[in-house]
């Protein structure tokens, strides 16, 4: 399952908050910031950093994404896509 962070960008322009500002304020690292920025994974501690800085919950910042091939899992195929593709 892949991550991203788009909603917490957008809260941050709802807010009138730069990124850099963000960091200042939550005490996490430039290489933190730079991990958002490219939907990879950060520590559950940074994540509550973010939150509490910015008095959010987690899933007001961070979205999962599903990997496609569990697409059809996820959807309510009871069929795996591995042994899907297999049938096919």
């Amino acid at each position: 399952m892949a991550v991203t962070y788009r909603k917490l960008f957008h809260l941050l322009i709802d807010r009138n908050m730069t990124p850099a500002h963000l960091q200042q304020k939550a005490g996490y690292s430039a290489n933190i910031s730079t991990r958002l920025r490219r939907d990879i994974y950060i520590s559950l501690e940074s994540v509550e950093k973010i939150c509490r800085v910015l008095d959010c919950k987690v899933d007001d910042i961070v979205e999962f994404i599903p990997d496609e091939k569990n697409k059809s899992v996820i959807s309510g195929d009871t069929i795996p896509a591995e042994r899907k593709k297999r049938n096919d």
